[in-house]
């Protein structure tokens, strides 16, 4: 008999410590052994604009938009989506998202899962002034 796990979001560390919002990795938490799933919530003017930009050397990523709208700065192009939308991210695109709009947006992220997610990602200042 195959096992299967169960875990609920409000069990999963946030990331982001004070940052205003959510950022919870589930692909750790739930034990997964082959996918990456993130679940993050943006209140009104959080994410990577006035920030930083990042970039995987091997994970694609996609972005579905749950509720709200986002924008994504994907490499030297802005796009807008919104709910029920999705995006995917090739590994190498420099990429950032915010949410400009009063409410907040939800997003689910999907990858591979990969031993060292920091050993794969790079960062880039000033990615997208304001």
């Amino acid at each position: 008999m195959d096992e299967f796990q169960i875990v609920k979001l409000e069990d999963v560390d946030d990331w982001l410590g004070d940052y205003p919002g959510e950022m919870r990795g589930i692909t750790y938490a739930i034990g997964a052994e082959q996918a990456a799933l993130t679940y993050r919530r943006m209140p009104q003017h959080t994410g990577s604009k006035g920030s930083y930009g990042h970039r995987h050397k091997e994970q694609e990523e996609l972005y579905f938009v749950i509720s709200g709208k986002l924008q994504f700065k994907l490499g030297e192009k802005i796009v807008e989506l919104g709910k029920h939308e999705a995006v995917r991210v090739p590994a190498g695109t420099w990429r950032g998202v915010w949410n400009d709009e009063p409410e907040d947006a939800e997003l689910i992220i999907v990858s591979k899962r990969i031993d060292d997610p920091s050993a794969d990602a790079e960062t880039i200042e000033d990615f997208w002034p304001e």
